[in-house]
């Protein structure tokens, strides 16, 4: 039986989402508020969910590549490029970069990242696996800066959303190791202290 769907609306955008899959939500539309893309640009959505990102992003650029970890959000990122009417797009399933061939670099790699401190087994569920970073957020935050900067052009930016719940100056050192320089370039508050950040980072000059 076909799991139940809800409609969510971005602009001009419709983006059926599956019980299965991540619903974007305060994040996801402060990221594609934000979210700059330059004619001709070739663009990795890693963490695709819905498919939103991609979908915003494919207007402009010649290429986009989205990946998810979670099947359901591959299926559902693709049916919703498809109810867009979005071309050049392609989906794979994939942890992190594990979907991108040796030597492939991107102009622009987004990723809204599970980044909330969660306990163990709370990423045992499709659901969990969208939001929970491990003990501290960090598990797959710092997995992916390590292994950007070998997918990113020589001109490339990165743009990673997380909460300040995880630390945003532990990401902008983590960045600095790796010889990409971050800043915040937007940010909104939570209840509870929390506050959301947008972070982009460029290979240092």
């Amino acid at each position: 039986m076909p799991s139940p769907t809800k409609r969510v609306q971005f602009g001009d955008f419709r983006f059926d989402v599956s019980d299965e899959v991540y619903e974007p939500a305060e994040d996801s539309f402060l990221f594609a508020e934000n979210l700059e893309v330059a004619s001709g640009e070739v663009v990795l959505d890693l963490g695709t969910g819905s498919g939103i990102l991609a979908v915003l992003a494919a207007q402009k650029a010649s290429h986009v590549v989205a990946v998810d970890l979670n099947p359901y959000a591959v299926r559902c990122a693709k049916a919703n490029a498809k109810l867009n009417g979005t071309r050049g797009v392609d989906f794979f399933q994939g942890d992190l970069f594990t979907a991108i061939r040796d030597g492939v670099r991107f102009d622009l790699i987004l990723f809204n990242a599970p980044y909330l401190p969660s306990e163990e087994g709370e990423a045992e569920s499709w659901i969990g696996r969208s939001w929970a970073g491990g003990a501290d957020g960090r598990l797959v935050v710092d997995r992916f800066i390590s292994a950007v900067g070998a997918h990113l052009a020589p001109d490339g930016r990165v743009l990673l959303m997380q909460s300040t719940l995880t630390g945003v100056e532990a990401t902008i050192r983590a960045f600095t190791k790796s010889d990409l320089k971050a800043t915040v370039i937007a940010e909104q508050k939570l209840p509870f202290f929390e506050t959301l950040t947008l972070i982009e980072a460029k290979p240092q000059t």
